[in-house]
């Protein structure tokens, strides 16, 4: 029996080589099976969604400060529309897609066809807020929209740093496994750790496969063995939405005083959705006229 049914999702830090390399590995096999049920996805959103939580949780992790966030999306032109994830210090990470509802036949090899559901044609981007000040946005053209190759090719084009990345979900009637790899050479890194990771580069693209077989921990040392791998933290990773009425009434008071008498008059009052969660938030015509009134009030 796969051990994932119960397993905790998990973010592993390693360094190789006495620091020659970075190492971040998780599992996000529950929040992947929590993020379809929120979004009643198909399988290959399911998948499209689970390669991306592993994604922005292994950003997240190189997040300092509780006021900092990370977003990443993809936007590839794809009929399930853009792939939005978001990370915070701590483990936290949500993500949506616009049509959850797309399925697609599977590829010649028997896989999902999550960059047909994405499309190509188009970019990552990723917004770093660090609390203070304008955000760091930065963006490249997407290599596939199979996610794992999109953001390899943002680590070394955006940020100079060369990177593996591995990301997968094994989907069935739920989701069996789902998790992802991100190797990063640092400044000294041998030449000898590179072309040993090369070496076991398509070893890590199998990585749903083999967090269905064995424990995160496990997983680290197979891969990792006679490299010296060496374990710095150890992270719970959590699904989990930041959204609020409150923050719900700030999006509302930015549309203007215009757009809030049109949703009284036509509407009799506002209902918003998070995209994240699926949370309905219902305003009634009061509740808006209050919302005018503390507009004209901050001028």
């Amino acid at each position: 029996m796969p051990h994932t049914k119960t397993a905790r999702d998990t973010l592993l830090r390693l360094t190789l080589m006495g620091g020659e390399a970075r190492v971040l590995l998780c599992d996000t096999t529950n929040m992947t099976q929590q993020a379809r049920d929120i979004h009643h996805a198909s399988n290959v959103c399911t998948a499209a969604m689970g390669r991306m939580l592993s994604a922005a949780a292994m950003m997240g992790a190189q997040l300092k400060d509780e006021g900092d966030a990370i977003t990443a999306t993809i936007n590839g032109g794809g009929p399930a529309g853009a792939l939005v994830a978001s990370a915070r210090p701590g483990g936290a990470v949500k993500v949506t897609i616009d049509h959850p509802e797309v399925e697609l036949p599977l590829k010649a090899n028997g896989k999902l066809d999550v960059g047909g559901a994405l499309g190509s044609d188009g970019r990552l981007t990723v917004m770093r807020s660090l609390g203070f000040g304008e955000p760091y946005v930065g963006q490249v053209n997407l290599v596939s929209g199979e996610v794992a190759e999109d953001f390899a090719m943002y680590y070394t084009a955006s940020e100079q740093t060369p990177s593996l990345c591995a990301l997968g979900t094994l989907v069935g009637q739920e989701v069996c496994a789902s998790g992802g790899v991100l190797v990063q050479a640092m400044p000294g890194c041998s030449e000898e750790l590179l072309q040993k990771l090369e070496v076991r580069a398509e070893l890590y693209g199998a990585i749903s496969s083999a967090l269905c077989d064995m424990p995160l921990q496990e997983l680290a040392e197979g891969y990792f063995r006679g490299l010296e791998p060496k374990l710095l933290e150890e992270t719970p990773l959590t699904l989990r939405c930041d959204c609020s009425r409150a923050r719900i009434e700030q999006v509302l008071l930015s549309m203007g005083e215009g757009e809030l008498r049109s949703l009284i008059e036509e509407q009799g009052g506002a209902e918003v959705s998070c995209h994240f969660c699926r949370s309905q938030y219902r305003f009634d015509a009061g509740e808006l006229e209050a919302l005018i009134e503390e507009g004209r009030r901050r001028g």
